[in-house]
């Protein structure tokens, strides 16, 4: 179908727009980070007209020079200049405006939630009231940002309604699609994972289907129960669950292998060999055990889901395994080292996962308070760090201070070729990601979690 997005003169009111491949829609990505700077490239690549609205100057600054204001996401920095220079995209300050001129709007606001599991809606409620501020009748309003079952009809579409003047469902659209890519490389995942998402009624499910797929490609694949592509799922509770649900299954997963490497250090076992012997059969999916499990959604999304289900109790013990990892490795360290007073110990990586510069809910902190706790001196380093950056996320810098141990709390490439003659004094390393090779540490204790 054509885009059709007539304005009658008369009344004002803008026929709610039927978005297919032939025509350009115009599009508002409110916040360019991690995923929603990609997502406006991707949208733009379709050859869509596409306003990316935040609230950082220096990102919209960035973003209007063609330059990726963040590292490390493949292919950004070309396909981003090529949207740019095309025309096709550009960033603005002014999320209020931006949207007063789109047909879809796509909101990427981070939320937060404490550590008791307690979300922090203040950047989502500060956007969807500019959003509803430039709201106008026919415009589609998709949330991507995971939330609690029942927000977004609950919490964002009475804030639409009241900031618009506007009635969901009669005078505009609302889906909720969560984004289940990686950064690093959310090209390829969008691509490769049904978009899942779930309206408010069955009218903005259909036009929610209609956009994505007049801005999204897929892979073919079959190993799926059904084609890629757009799925409707029936509801915005239902989509919003499935975000949930499926992070929470790899936190519960990775909790339940690092319970089985706890117990195969007792017993004198490989765990990672009993995995792979496992993961055989078909019904067997044992994730890899490890020193932390860090990132925006790992850790979160299961206390998000608490709050929902407070009494989920296989939930709430995973989380409380995996929190406990950390403080593990440690003991690991000092049963084998003796004492740690006084011990230099270098902690290996401050991001949370390899080759991506993130350190939130890195395991790098609790590992650093772990090892100030047994009284050690605990340096960090990382490839993808400068020292002043390691400084200013509050981490102490290794400068040439004597060694006696280390640990590896991120799985960085470059520690695959790490050797014991790259950290002369050290004589015990625990490699919390098994990502160092045993042939390199002749001389050097090395221990892994799980064996």
């Amino acid at each position: 179908m054509a885009v059709e997005a007539t304005i009658q003169e008369k009344t004002g009111h803008r026929e709610p727009v039927h978005f297919g491949r032939a025509a350009a829609v115009r599009i508002c990505v409110v916040a360019l980070g991690k995923i929603g700077l990609p997502l406006a490239v991707q949208f733009a690549g379709k050859g869509h007209q596409v306003v990316g609205a935040d609230v950082d100057e220096r990102v919209v600054r960035l973003v209007g020079e063609g330059t990726a204001p963040f590292p490390g996401e493949a292919d950004l920095e070309v396909r981003l200049k090529e949207a740019v220079t095309a025309g096709r995209l550009r960033a603005t300050t002014d999320t209020t405006a931006a949207v007063s001129d789109a047909e879809a709007v796509v909101v990427v606001v981070p939320l937060f939630v404490d550590t008791a599991g307690e979300p922090d809606f203040g950047w989502m409620d500060a956007a969807t009231r500019a959003v509803a501020a430039g709201l106008r009748p026919g415009t589609l309003v998709s949330y991507e940002t995971t939330l609690p079952v029942g927000t977004t009809r609950g919490r964002w579409v009475p804030m639409l309604e009241r900031g618009s003047g506007l009635t969901a469902g009669r005078d505009f659209a609302v889906v909720f699609s969560p984004e289940r890519v990686l950064t690093g490389r959310v090209f390829a995942d969008l691509r490769r994972y049904p978009k899942l998402l779930g309206g408010i009624d069955e009218a903005s499910a259909r036009r929610g289907a209609e956009f994505y797929r007049a801005v999204l490609d897929f892979d073919a694949r079959d190993d799926l129960p059904r084609p890629n592509g757009v799925w409707d799922l029936g509801s915005a509770e239902a989509a919003e669950l499935a975000k949930l649900a499926e992070t929470t299954y790899r936190d519960v997963n990775i909790g339940l292998a690092n319970q089985f490497a706890r117990y195969a250090d007792t017993a004198g076992v490989d765990v990672l060999r009993v995995i792979e012997a496992c993961n055989t059969h078909p019904y067997s999916h044992i994730h890899q055990p490890g020193i932390a499990v860090g990132g925006h959604c790992i850790p979160v999304y299961p206390r998000m889901y608490l709050w929902n289900d407070p009494e989920a109790t296989v939930v709430r013990a995973a989380r409380e395994a995996n929190e406990r990892m950390p403080q593990y490795a440690v003991a690991l360290l000092a049963e084998a080292y003796g004492p740690l007073t006084g011990a230099g110990v270098l902690v290996l990586g401050a991001a949370y996962r390899g080759g991506v510069k993130e350190t939130a809910f890195s395991g790098v902190f609790p590992v650093v308070e772990a090892l100030r706790a047994h009284g050690a001196r605990p340096y960090v380093t990382d490839p993808l760090y400068s020292e002043a950056e390691l400084t200013d996320l509050g981490l102490p810098v290794h400068r040439g201070e004597p060694l006696d141990a280390a640990v590896v709390q991120a799985d960085h490439a470059d520690y695959r070729v790490l050797s014991a003659a790259d950290l002369p004094g050290v004589r015990v390393l625990v490699d919390g990601r098994r990502v160092t090779d045993p042939g390199r540490w002749v001389g050097v204790q090395r221990l892994v979690i799980g064996g």
